[in-house]
Order: C-alpha cells, then sequence, then structure tokens
C-alpha cells in the first residue's frame, strides 16, 4: 500500500450556512477584520453586512483579476499597519488566493519576490500567517483548502505560488447556496476545473489510498451534475460541484496534479484566459495522451473507469469518451487554445514552460517537449 496522509483545514459544507456567519465569526475570535471579496451585490453585499455587524471591519479589497506582484504590493501597503487578527475571503479562486497570500505577507519582512517559487527565491514566511477564513462562491478552484496561492508573474510568462502548510485557512465555509444561478460559462469552466482536480490526482504517480477513496465516488457525480447544470439550474447539483471543488482541492494537494494543469500556468499567462477555461480545453486531450502512453495495468484500469464515466454523464460510448467530451465542451461555448488566445507559434514555448512546472511532476507518465507541443496542437 501507498503511504498515505492528508493535510486538510476545518472544513464545513452545508446549504445556507453563510446565513449564521455571526456567531462563526465570533467562535474564530476575529475583531479586526480585512475583507477580501470580488463584486459586492446580492447575495455577497448581504453577508459583507452580516460581518461588519460581528466585528470590526477595518479595510476591504475587492479584487478583480488574478492576484500579481504589483496588485500584492498596492493592498499591502493599505494594510501591513492596520492591526488585522483575521482575513474573511468571499470569492473565486483568484479572490481566495489574494487572501491567502495577504495573510502570509501582511507579517512578513522580505519584498514579494523573496517568497514565490521558480522566479524568485522561495524562501519559506519567516512570521506566522493571519488567520482567515475562506468563503468561496464558486465551484472550481479548491482553493479554500490548499496551502499555495497561486501569482501571476507576466513578466516571466509564468504563474508561480507562496507556499506554506501555514496558509491553509482557519476555516473553509462551503455553502453551494452562494454558488446558485451563477452564469452557464463560469459553472462549466469551474466545474471541469473541479473535475480535472479530481481526475488528475486519481492518475497521479502520487495517488493514494486516501486520495483515491475521495476524488473515485465524485468523479462520475460531478460530470453528471455539470451535465445536467448546463440544461437547468438545480440546488442537489450545485451541492455536488461544491463537493468536487473541496474534493479536487484536497486531492490535488495532497497527491499532486498533471498534464491539464502543467499547460494552466503558461497558458494562463501567455494568453490571460480564465483558469478554468483553459482546463476545460484540455482535459480531454490531456486524458486522451494518457490513454496513448500509459502501460501501467492499474493507470489503464482508471483510465477506462473514467471514459465509461464520462460516457455514462454525456453519451455516445466508453471508446470514443474522450471525443465526446470534448465536443461537449466545444457544444458549450469554450472551442479551443486558439480562442482563448494561443497562436500557434507560442506552442514550443510553452510546451518547455509546462515540463518544468510543479503540476507536471506528479504526472502518471513523462511527456517529452514533442509529446507537449502535439496536445497543445490537437487542442488549439
Amino acid at each position: 500500500m501507498r503511504p498515505s496522509a492528508l493535510n486538510i483545514p476545518s472544513i464545513r459544507i452545508e446549504r445556507g450556512l453563510t446565513r449564521a456567519i455571526q456567531p462563526i465569526i465570533a467562535d474564530a475570535g476575529y475583531k479586526r477584520i480585512l475583507i477580501v471579496s470580488g463584486s459586492v451585490r446580492g447575495k455577497i453585499a448581504q453577508l459583507v453586512q452580516d460581518i461588519a455587524d460581528a466585528a470590526d471591519v477595518v479595510a476591504t479589497i475587492e479584487i478583480h483579476g488574478e492576484p500579481s506582484p504589483p496588485k500584492l504590493e498596492k493592498h499591502l501597503k493599505a494594510t501591513k499597519k492596520l492591526d488585522i487578527d483575521g482575513v474573511v475571503a468571499i470569492g473565486g479562486g483568484s479572490v481566495l488566493d489574494m487572501a491567502k497570500a495577504l495573510s502570509g505577507l501582511i507579517p512578513a519582512k522580505q519584498p514579494i519576490i523573496s517568497y514565490l517559487e521558480v522566479v524568485g527565491l522561495g524562501l519559506p514566511l519567516e512570521e506566522t500567517p493571519i488567520s482567515w477564513i475562506a468563503i468561496p462562491t464558486t465551484a472550481g478552484t479548491g482553493s479554500e483548502v490548499t496551502k499555495n496561492a497561486v501569482i501571476d508573474v507576466p513578466e516571466a510568462n509564468r504563474k508561480v505560488s507562496l507556499r506554506d502548510a501555514r496558509l491553509l485557512p482557519h476555516l473553509a465555509l462551503i455553502d453551494p447556496e452562494l454558488t446558485d444561478y451563477s452564469p452557464k460559462r463560469i459553472t462549466l469552466a469551474c466545474g471541469l476545473d473541479a473535475i480535472t482536480q479530481c481526475i488528475e490526482p486519481y492518475l497521479s504517480k502520487k495517488r493514494t489510498p486516501l486520495t483515491d477513496a475521495l476524488v473515485e465516488p465524485v468523479i462520475p457525480k460531478a460530470l453528471k451534475a455539470l451535465a445536467n447544470l448546463m440544461q437547468m439550474e438545480s440546488p442537489d447539483d450545485r451541492d455536488t460541484m461544491a463537493l468536487a471543488s473541496v474534493t479536487g482541492g484536497i486531492a490535488l494537494a495532497n497527491s499532486g496534479l498533471g498534464v491539464v494543469h502543467g499547460f494552466a500556468g503558461p497558458l494562463g499567462s501567455v494568453t490571460g484566459a480564465a483558469h478554468g477555461e483553459i482546463c476545460a480545453t484540455l482535459l480531454a486531450h490531456g486524458l486522451r495522451a494518457h490513454q496513448r502512453y500509459v502501460e501501467d495495468t492499474d493507470l489503464v484500469t482508471r483510465i477506462n473507469a473514467i471514459q465509461h464515466w464520462i460516457a455514462d454523464a454525456l453519451g455516445g460510448t466508453p471508446e470514443n469518451a474522450f471525443d465526446t467530451l470534448d465536443q461537449w465542451v466545444k457544444s458549450q461555448g469554450i472551442v479551443g487554445l486558439e480562442s482563448l488566445g494561443l497562436n500557434a507559434f507560442q506552442i514550443p514555448d510553452v510546451a518547455s514552460a509546462s515540463q518544468s512546472s510543479s503540476s507536471m511532476k506528479a504526472n502518471p507518465v513523462d511527456l517529452d517537449l514533442e509529446i507537449l507541443a502535439r496536445i497543445l496542437e490537437e487542442a488549439l
């Protein structure tokens, strides 16, 4: 048996959970709060007001787009001297990553670049991060249960991580009600990101019995739920996708990812496309590459299972499941990497950057540059 361990924060999953946020804030002991959020309207505006009624909100930051060193510098200047004892993040993956990064960097003493992997020194945080609570409003990234914040560094054409085990949130509050009636394109992109983050650990060379036990029952349910949500709104299916997001986040943090996420960082930085849309475009092509090159019998069995799950959710035969998935994604409006901003002449550089990405280290088979370039060409 492979060795297994899980490193996760406290997690609560319940529809309508955030309607009773005030006692949760009180139990956390937060007195002076920084709120990091996306657009504040509707249910989110009410949630922010409820938090303000429970504690002193000393600053609010509204996030649009992914964290980058200049954005972090701007917000650090505004928050470093505010004596914040708790951060509450309400939003999608970029919001959670920004809050996570700020919780670690507000107490830090060195420049931001010192702590970043790949493009910086990758130094450990010398101070304890500020406690924070994660409240995701999309079902996709799993950032609410991971220890790394993804930072976009456009000048290096890379997305890199600020990583520390202490960056796990004090509490992850998963309220699927906050995702109800999300736009279909966001639902699709976030949903396929979540599903990819369950599938890649299931195939990962670092897979474990514990992560298998988490993702194996979730993948087929999530595929069906996402297909249903493209047809109609459904609270039950929103609940399923929220669980898939959390499950994928736990699995990737403990068993790693693979080729799709290996591509996603460089592609996101080069094209500016949304992370989930990149995953949506690449998932079928990454699976097809594994089918071509995997020889391990256990992995072959797992790939066959995935084919059957896709066919069961989307129709068609298991043998043609990856083609079915590709065509289904396109029929929903995400039609290929070229539409997301990738030009053919950029493929060699993206393939090279992807090969050295941290996500690629867990891929079940080693893929050379020629194979990586071919996957990107097929996904154009």
